[in-house]
């Protein structure tokens, strides 16, 4: 909103400033969530195929690991149902027979474990003998060799003795930091099972093609990697075995990841895919991504700026000007500055019409002073009639009685007086000559009315100079005069005078007027105060109505004029007029 009083300007909902700054939100803001919105659908999309197609490789691998491990079971199964040497060790018939049996089985399995590729390792316990035979592919270290057959001998006693049953399923197994992957079978005195080494069952999954730092590994059901531990814990890789969906993960750098479950042990393939190498066939969308939301950050601010230039400062321009002109100074104008054609236009003629409306303002106040001075001296010289005849009649009673010396005074008082009626179209005069004239006026007023009345008036001397308007003390002093004095009663008249100090404005001259007579009727103040002429059986008294009006054309609410009446009886005049100092 625009505050032209206090010279404020704030941002309101109807503002050309906020409409644009609105519209400018409404036509980018959209765009830009638009923009955003694509290009994180685009991305999800190529996040969706490439898990589909590393899901179908993973998925195939995993199929071929369980393919084998299933073949192993089928050849543990096998040798234990038919394998002969197996039974003869089993069941002990004989010594000879038991050692040519242990021979015959052990190098059966050693010609058996090349075909089995998965596993690194044929083992046979029989319970009756104890033997414990035990052949292996190549393998480098002989300390992991005796860790994981001493875990295999002591988990074969365990089930011994506890007498429980072999599980269903490979299971995974951490021995000296290693993981290995066990099967056990078990029949009524023996034995069977195999394991691998899940770093050399890892071996064929270097061939998964998932992009330059991409890595494929096994992990444990609870989502430990048992192998690449070090790819996981550098960029802090969250594992769960979720074969149903893919998700992101990673503190340093996002990873794709991607789980298939094993359908014969209790471990799991995942594909680590860095989202870069995902997302690296969309340069140009991922740049759009981050330089869209940028540039429309930046666009808002810019497109701001021109419109500022363009429209809004030659706009605030304009409305400064207003408002000086709103508080009077109509010599204000707009400057000339580098605009578009249009405004140029409109400032031109802005001026053009100040200028024209200046000018019919002083003339309109010049044809206003002339009329207000007009009906100014038109009411002073409505009291001038009145009084003559009063006058005329005076020096017609006393040249009756030929009172030579009285109707000389009475005729130069009168000479007085009608001289300073007729210079009375001056606005304002000094209070010393108002206050002349009145005594004028009373000494002509006691020559009508001898012993009938007596008038005091009290004035500070240094408010000689201040200017008042002229005859308004006159008109009250008349007023009491005329509705005051009878045949039987003789009154009072009273002027005062004093200057009146005002707390936030100029001095004020206090004025009262009273007399002794019967004062106004309830009617009469009624309809004073209500600014209404007075008519009563006398006909139309317009005195004090003359003088309101006055007041209200040269001071306008300035002046203050109370009609009341006197205790214990009597009219009561105040007038209340700023101070007018002489020139």
């Amino acid at each position: 909103m625009i505050d032209m009083k206090n010279g404020l300007f704030r941002l309101s909902w109807n503002s050309i400033r906020f409409k644009l700054v609105v519209g400018l939100l409404l036509l980018t803001v959209p765009m830009v969530i638009l923009l955003i919105y694509n290009n994180g659908y685009a991305i999800k999309v190529v996040h969706s195929k490439v898990a589909e197609s590393n899901r179908n490789l993973i998925t195939m691998y995993m199929a071929q690991i369980d393919s084998n491990l299933n073949d192993v079971d089928k050849y543990l199964t096998n040798l234990i149902v038919n394998d002969k040497d197996l039974q003869e060790l089993e069941f002990y018939y004989s010594e000879q027979n038991r050692v040519l049996a242990k021979v015959r089985l052990d190098d059966k399995l050693k010609a058996d474990i090349s075909s089995h590729p998965s596993i690194d390792s044929l083992f046979v316990y029989t319970v009756n003998g104890g033997d414990y035979i035990e052949v292996y592919k190549d393998y480098d270290s002989i300390q992991d060799r005796m860790a994981i057959s001493g875990y295999v001998r002591e988990s074969i006693q365990q089930l011994i003795q506890q007498e429980g049953t072999t599980d269903s399923q490979w299971k995974v197994k951490q021995i000296d930091k290693k993981y290995y992957l066990l099967r056990f079978l078990q029949t009524k005195d023996a034995y069977v099972g195999a394991w691998a080494n899940m770093e050399k069952l890892s071996v064929p999954l270097d061939l998964i093609s998932l992009g330059e730092k991409g890595v494929s590994l096994f992990a444990t059901e609870a989502g430990t990697p048992m192998t690449n531990e070090e790819v996981v814990q550098d960029n802090r890789i969250q594992l769960n075995n979720d074969e149903h969906d893919y998700y992101l993960s990673g503190d340093h750098e996002p990873y794709l990841v991607l789980a298939q479950k094993s359908a014969k042990g209790n471990f799991s393939l995942i594909a680590l895919i860095p989202d870069k190498e995902v997302l690296e066939n969309l340069p140009y969308l991922r740049a759009i991504s981050f330089m869209v939301p940028i540039g429309g950050l930046i666009l808002i601010p810019v497109c701001f700026l021109v419109l500022r230039k363009m429209v809004l400062r030659p706009l605030n321009r304009i409305l400064i000007v207003m408002k000086r002109i709103g508080e009077g100074n109509l010599n204000t104008r707009i400057e000339a500055f580098p605009t578009s054609n249009e405004f140029r236009v409109v400032n031109e003629t802005f001026n053009e019409m100040i200028g024209q409306v200046k000018e019919l303002r002083i003339h309109v106040y010049e044809e206003k002073l002339s009329k207000q001075k007009a009906e100014l001296q038109h009411l002073q010289l409505q009291i001038n009639p009145h009084f003559f005849m009063n006058a005329l009649n005076i020096i017609y009673n006393l040249a009756h009685v030929r009172n030579h010396e009285l109707i000389q005074e009475m005729s130069m008082s009168l000479v007085q007086y009608f001289r300073y009626m007729f210079r009375s179209n001056l606005t304002l005069v000094p209070l010393k000559d108002e206050i002349r004239h009145i005594r004028n006026y009373m000494r002509i007023q006691e020559l009508r009315f001898p012993g009938k009345m007596s008038f005091r008036l009290s004035m500070p001397e240094y408010l000689k100079d201040t200017r008042i308007p002229p005859l308004i003390i006159q008109t009250f002093i008349e007023n009491s005069i005329k509705h005051a004095i009878t045949p039987d009663a003789s009154i009072d008249i009273n002027v005062c005078m004093e200057l009146e100090e005002a707390v936030d404005s100029e001095p004020l001259l206090k004025i009262w007027i009273t007399d002794t007579g019967s004062g106004f009727s309830e009617e009469v103040l009624s309809e004073i105060s209500k600014g209404n002429r007075i008519v009563d059986e006398h006909g139309e008294h317009i005195g004090i109505w003359n003088v309101k009006r006055r007041l209200g054309l040269l001071y306008g609410d300035a002046a203050r004029l109370h009609v009341s009446n006197h205790e214990p009886s009597g009219a009561r005049i105040e007038l209340v007029l700023p101070i007018q100092a002489s020139s």
